[in-house]
């Protein structure tokens, strides 16, 4: 007899989204969280290093350092080292092309 767990797994298995959905959702929670909208602000002004980002969200560096690897597997965030500094930048061109293809899947797009 199958466990209860097995049993959810075939069910979420064969009700699953489309990829196209799962990574519109997955999107979206990358942006859900309040910390990393102002981690995305701040970048909108310019590109900043990890410190930066530190000192302007009030949290450790390991914190924001979380954040923002969620942020990047979004794609919203780009980085580069410079020497032992980190620099992220917002990823605009990213964010623009999200914005129309998630139009498009959702059919809103005209």
């Amino acid at each position: 007899m199958p466990t209860p767990a097995h049993i959810r797994s075939t069910i979420a298995a064969l009700t699953a989204p489309p990829e196209e959905l799962r990574s519109v959702a997955a999107y979206h929670k990358a942006l859900s969280d309040p910390t990393r909208l102002r981690l995305m602000q701040r970048l909108a002004e310019g590109p900043a290093t990890v410190t930066e980002l530190t000192e302007h969200v009030d949290l450790s560096q390991p914190l924001v350092s979380w954040h923002l690897h969620r942020l990047k597997a979004a794609g919203v965030v780009e980085t580069r080292r410079a020497g032992r500094e980190v620099i992220c930048t917002l990823s605009r061109d990213v964010l623009t092309a999200f914005r129309a293809r998630e139009r498009e899947i959702l059919g809103l797009a005209s």
